[in-house]
């Protein structure tokens, strides 16, 4: 009775117009019938709790029933995080001062409140710096997110106003990437996507993808970025850059630079990193940290209690049709 519960409600709040949208776009691209493919998409979304955007991304018209149960679908991926995550405390990742707060040692990086600095303190604090980025205080997929410039600092008093009004919430010293990343997207910091999980069974790391911006400042995939799967052991990129359009990139488009094989610099002090982070807040055990690589080594730019599914969903990173998911049950029983 849950389970059609949440099926009714799911149906209700169902966008269809984007629904069908999606079936025409597939349509032209597979040659597939739009029935077909809108009734497909009624059964993947009874079957293995898939919306319309898992439907895209994962290409599940594609596959057969055994290669759809392997995929981490939206449903499933909201179901680990409601088990694993407890509400009362997702405020440590959400609010980023918080975070910046309880993971100063490895934030790294000089910060400000905006919403408790006065005028005087904002001035004091862009006193000798160089970029900073600005955020809300607790946006998420980069949204929000602007990039200031010395030379935007003539006026700290219209500055802040500015920044005030467009909900900024913190200020942070913008991160100087490792050269070796800066080299697949100078314009974004890529940062690496680790996703780690204190399971019933065992701990450790889930998955890792680097995300590489394609000419913005963030590398975002829901602002246009890439995303390529990192080998959890070796830290060496393992697969093709793909974004949410379903283009794939073997050499970045901006760069030329060769996306597979390059190595992740110091990859074990990520790994580190991310193993200790994860028993800070035991109650969220499942979280994705978004880790930027400078040349003294890893910083976290975020931690996410409420990971996106999108990038582990990406077809052209599972060629033989299977997915994530029998990863995430060698920690967790689903």
């Amino acid at each position: 009775m849950g389970r059609l519960s949440y099926m009714m409600k799911r149906a209700a709040k169902m966008d269809y117009g984007a629904m069908l949208k999606t079936a025409n776009m597939l349509h032209k691209k597979t040659g597939k019938s739009r029935i077909w493919l809108l009734s497909d998409m009624a059964k993947c979304a009874a079957r293995y709790n898939a919306g319309y955007i898992d439907y895209k991304i994962a290409e599940m018209y594609r596959l057969n029933d055994a290669q759809r149960a392997t995929q981490i679908t939206r449903g499933i991926s909201n179901s680990i995080v409601a088990r694993m995550n407890d509400k009362k405390f997702w405020h440590f990742f959400d609010n980023k001062t918080e975070f910046n707060q309880l993971f100063s040692a490895q934030v790294k990086r000089g910060w400000l409140n905006l919403l408790e600095a006065s005028e005087e303190d904002f001035a004091k604090f862009l006193e000798g710096r160089g970029d900073i980025i600005c955020k809300p205080i607790d946006g998420s997929s980069g949204q929000g997110i602007l990039k200031c410039t010395p030379e935007e600092y003539g006026d700290p008093k219209a500055l802040y106003q500015r920044l005030r009004e467009a909900g900024i919430g913190i200020v942070e010293d913008k991160v100087i990437q490792h050269p070796a990343i800066a080299a697949l997207c100078p314009t974004s910091v890529n940062t690496i996507r680790v996703a780690t999980l204190l399971g019933d069974k065992k701990e450790g790391i889930v998955y890792a993808y680097i995300r590489i911006g394609n000419g913005k400042v963030m590398d975002n995939v829901d602002c246009g970025g890439m995303a390529a799967p990192v080998d959890i052991e070796t830290g060496v990129i393992t697969g093709v850059g793909a974004n949410k359009a379903g283009e794939t990139y073997e050499i970045h488009p901006m760069t030329g630079t060769k996306i597979p094989g390059t190595q992740i610099p110091y990859w074990e002090d990520v790994k580190t990193m991310c193993l200790n982070a994860m028993h800070v807040v035991p109650q969220v055990r499942f979280v994705a940290w978004d880790v930027a690589i400078t040349e003294d080594g890893p910083v976290f730019i975020e931690g996410n209690s409420f990971p996106s599914h999108a990038i582990p969903q990406f077809a052209a990173h599972f060629p033989d049709g299977i997915g994530i998911l029998p990863r995430f049950e060698e920690f967790i029983d689903l």
